[in-house]
């Protein structure tokens, strides 16, 4: 989990580096047709068909349609926003996945968990400042970015009930692919240099390894046990941020992004503790 959130971080910057000098939708275009290849070399869909059976397409694409806003949204963002700020604006997405699974996920949440989720929110705020003039207004792209992850995130917990992690993983990969080579055609920008274009070949492999390991992670242990680890994403991003670009983190953001962890954290710790609850009175009974 920990390599994945720093292959995430090179991801980011890798893209903040690139939007500098050519369209959002470019680079976006750049991720998922090299990690759409990425994933057919892996998967070899040609001798194993079955990887791209799903039991619910409409699903499947609206997932990959989602995770694809988000990416676009947050390339777009870091183009005027520090990696740090960006980042701890997508830290919300855990608050907004708790409220919408209570809604279509029918999963019960408690009061300690709605103050949790309160205080995880004011800790946005705190990043981005609304009304006061401290935040690019590019904040409110990346919070746009943050919803579309957070509804993407419930459609993943539902296909997982029926499809499998290399299904979702193909899919994923190859609608984003399918739906911006057509796009890229009215934004390209030739790369100015051979380092640009090996750039802009390796946010394939970033974003692709990335959800490789991410899956290779889940497979090793629960998923209470590493979302913790989520959170060191935000120690490579902002090392990366002040290495490549110079960026120190703002005071704001340094206090929003310890309130969001913090909450985060706390809202971890409770539900591992309802579940252990919920096993120890399955055991009694």
């Amino acid at each position: 989990m920990c390599a994945a959130v720093a292959t995430f971080s090179c991801l980011d910057t890798t893209a903040k580096y690139l939007v500098q000098s050519m369209d959002p939708l470019q680079v976006t275009w750049a991720r998922y047709a090299g990690a759409f290849v990425l994933v057919v070399i892996y998967l070899n869909p040609f001798k194993r068909p079955g990887v791209m059976v799903t039991q619910r397409p409409l699903l499947q694409i609206g997932r990959s349609l989602l995770l694809l806003g988000s990416s676009a949204a947050n390339f777009f963002a870091v183009r005027y926003l520090q990696l740090d700020e960006a980042l701890a604006i997508l830290f919300s997405t855990p608050f907004m996945v708790a409220v919408l699974s209570s809604r279509f996920l029918g999963e019960r949440v408690g009061w300690q968990r709605w103050v949790a989720i309160g205080v995880g929110f004011i800790g946005v705020l705190l990043v981005t400042r609304p009304g006061m003039g401290g935040m690019h207004p590019a904040a409110l792209i990346s919070v746009g970015g943050a919803v579309c992850y957070t509804l993407y995130s419930v459609l993943t917990r539902l296909l997982a009930r029926t499809d499998s992690t290399e299904t979702t993983t193909f899919y994923t990969n190859m609608v984003g692919a399918v739906v911006m080579t057509p796009v890229v055609y009215f934004v390209w920008t030739a790369p100015a240099s051979i380092f640009l274009a090996f750039l802009m070949g390796i946010t394939g492999f970033f974003g692709g390894f990335g959800h490789y390991l991410l899956v290779r992670g889940h497979r090793l242990a629960p998923a209470s046990t590493l979302s913790p680890f989520i959170y060191t994403q935000m120690i490579w991003t902002s090392t990366l941020g002040f290495l490549v670009f110079g960026d120190v983190p703002h005071f704001w953001t340094v206090v929003g992004s310890a309130v969001v962890i913090g909450s985060g954290l706390y809202l971890l710790h409770h539900e591992r503790k309802v579940g252990r609850t919920m096993v120890q009175a399955e055991e009694n009974q």
